[in-house]
């Protein structure tokens, strides 16, 4: 009997340490836009995790993709994805749009 509670409390504490993680992740919003994303670079604290919202206004629908953060995920047109990162090192990391890559470019800047 007092194997279960121990279990059950373990796992209680795994799952408030998740919902704290992501909780205290900082939001950035990216909107897509004419086929560019606003704004082209986007600053964020070294060592922090945060959250990207990124919105498309565009009637197209288009893909966040970065291979430096090891993302990629569609956008539906007037749709809106919710992409978490880091912590990261100080640095700069590429993201781009897949569908529009001559013009839909941009970077996380780590300090």
């Amino acid at each position: 009997m007092r194997i279960p509670r121990l279990i059950a409390l373990g796992v209680g504490v795994i799952s408030l340490w998740f919902l704290t993680s992501a909780a205290q992740a900082d939001d950035f919003t990216l909107t897509i836009q004419n086929h560019r994303f606003d704004p082209t670079d986007i600053t964020i604290p070294a060592d922090t995790k945060i959250k990207l919202i990124v919105k498309n206004a565009d009637t197209t629908a288009e893909e966040f993709e970065s291979a430096d953060l090891n993302r990629e995920k569609v956008v539906a047109a007037g749709g809106q994805i919710t992409v978490f990162i880091g912590p990261l090192s100080k640095g700069s990391y590429e993201f781009f749009g897949d569908f529009h890559q001559d013009t839909a470019r941009g970077h996380i800047v780590v300090q």
